[in-house]
């Protein structure tokens, strides 16, 4: 292991010094990826939510299945070799998810011949049945290499950790990761557990290199920051395929996270945004001891000047007819634009993060409740200015989740607040976005360890700071009320838990509906010390 290390390194110095055009090389191979596409089988607006069919004819939009096969059949058409993958997240984000669950993503995978794909946390949403409905419906393997399934029937000894296919006579190793805290981002059920990254990839890299297999792949649904730490604890990863962490990876574009590919080592990292709007094409060159010489590659976009497959737009369309009565509905409208984007509310407050905190306190306030808080990495989309239709609404809210009503002391107000908080620097769902309070923190100090420097509560027309000992009403949804995202102190410590109140996206539509003409605004109740 540690010679083919050596040998890989030394690979990466000689492209870098002498030019990728002498390195040694004898096989080459691109990498067609896709990752977070969440159902977007149709076309999507530049807010990643949906796109009229008038827009799309003007060139407007972008992404949708239709486009994919075309960019697909193209890329393969460019080279000798290639595997198209996927990092995870096919499931939730649209009606076609909520109405088909996975039976739309499985048909569209199989027309586009995916090599493999790993298990994002999404698929876990609806346990492990909707998950193993899925699997069996692909015509390709499915990877998790850091959980353990043995204990779950639908799973066990059919969901494998990594798995060798073919292509131009040699052998790649494809391996699956997943995030190791699914148990709090979805529905995994008792019988599954998640472990270590690095030690899950290692020990597969290991088994597959005594299998002989010298060129391997890392599906990971882990997030860009966890993708370059495997690369760095690990010896024997040639590609990561990235995904969870919605990050663009470019050499041209001006708002990429970091280059395409990302080295670290001598692995090659890569990402392509989300929702389709991206086709990852990365070609990578190995020399006989399947050392990297040469990874170069650049996302494509998927705009409009993507000649959409006349055969799948029409099948798109025949499946969204009985979906067409309840999104075209218009249920509001918006004064401009609301923006939803979750390098925004993931971090700070945001336009939509207020909509929704203050549609949810607005519904119960008159049953005692003064605080709102709503997990950002609920919020999947931007809106457009002008009428909102139910559709739209659920492309923000997508994941029918119901309000829920408990009572709680300020302590645990505080410690959820700062669970929220803890992981901003990943970028991660669980940052609190409010109502009914304003907060502020502290990104110097470490996470969970006093990063809210003060809460202050409505009081009237005015602010009061919050009382550690007095029990407050508060208002969330039903996932982060049971614990979802960190928030475990509302499951343990919450009293007179009420989860069954009316869809999230049913009080948001409301909530705009009763203010005629929406406004976005922020107002500063989230603020950095």
């Amino acid at each position: 292991m540690l010679t083919r290390f050596i040998l890989k390194t030394m690979a990466a110095a000689a492209a870098l010094t002498f030019g990728a055009g002498m390195a040694a090389a004898d096989y080459s191979l691109t990498i067609l990826h896709t990752n977070d596409f969440h159902a977007r089988f149709e076309p999507i607006s530049k807010y990643d939510s949906g796109c009229s069919e008038e827009k799309n004819l003007e060139g407007k939009c972008f992404g949708g299945s239709a486009r994919l096969v075309t960019a697909v059949a193209d890329a393969r058409a460019r080279s000798n070799n290639s595997i198209l993958v996927d990092g995870g997240d096919q499931f939730q984000g649209t009606l076609f998810y909520t109405y088909y669950k996975g039976k739309v993503a499985a048909e569209m995978m199989n027309k586009m011949g995916y090599d493999a794909m790993t298990v994002g946390n999404h698929e876990f949403d609806d346990g492990p049945e909707v998950l193993r409905g899925f699997m069996d419906a692909l015509d390709f393997p499915i990877l998790m290499s850091n959980a353990d399934v043995t204990r779950e029937p639908l799973l066990a000894e059919k969901l494998p950790k990594s798995v060798v296919i073919e292509r131009g006579g040699e052998k790649l190793g494809l391996i699956g990761l997943t995030p190791e805290d699914t148990h709090e981002l979805a529905s995994p059920g008792p019988n599954i557990t998640f472990g270590d990254p690095v030690a899950a990839v290692q020990a597969e890299v290991d088994k597959l290199t005594a299998q002989g297999v010298n060129k391997i792949i890392v599906l990971s649904h882990s997030g860009y920051l966890v993708d370059q730490k495997v690369a760095a604890e690990t010896t024997g990863v040639d590609v990561i395929v990235g995904g969870h962490s919605n990050t663009l990876l470019s050499n041209t574009l001006d708002k990429a996270k970091g280059p395409y590919p990302t080295m670290v080592n001598n692995t090659a990292i890569v990402q392509a945004y989300a929702y389709g709007k991206f086709l990852g094409e990365l070609n990578v060159t190995f020399d006989s001891d399947g050392n990297i010489t040469q990874a170069v590659g650049e996302p494509i976009i998927m705009s409009g000047e993507v000649v959409e497959d006349s055969t799948t737009k029409a099948r798109i369309s025949e499946l969204a007819q009985p979906l067409e009565e309840i999104r075209q509905k218009v249920v509001a409208s918006a004064a401009g634009p609301i923006d939803g984007n979750r390098d925004n509310c993931r971090v700070k407050e945001c336009e939509m993060g207020n909509l929704v905190a203050d549609a949810m306190l607005a519904r119960v306030k008159d049953q005692g409740i003064s605080i709102a808080i709503a997990n950002s990495g609920g919020i999947r989309s931007s809106l457009e200015a002008g009428k909102v239709t139910m559709g739209d609404v659920l492309g923000v809210l997508p994941f029918q989740n119901t309000l829920s009503t408990f009572q709680i002391k300020g302590a645990g107000v505080i410690a959820a607040l700062e669970n929220g908080v803890s992981q901003v620097e990943e970028v991660k769902g669980r940052f609190p976005q409010v109502a009914g309070i304003k907060f502020t923190w502290d990104p110097s100090v470490a996470p969970n360890e006093g990063r809210i420097v003060q809460v202050m509560v409505a009081d009237g027309d005015s602010w009061a700071a919050i009382d550690p000992d007095k029990v407050y009403g508060v208002v969330t949804n039903d996932y982060v009320r049971g614990g979802g995202d960190g928030y475990k102190i509302f499951s343990t410590d919450g009293m007179d838990a009420y989860d069954f109140g009316p869809d999230l996206a049913d009080v948001m539509a409301e909530y705009m509906a009763a203010q005629g003409d929406y406004t976005a605004y922020m107002d500063g109740r989230i603020s950095q010390k």
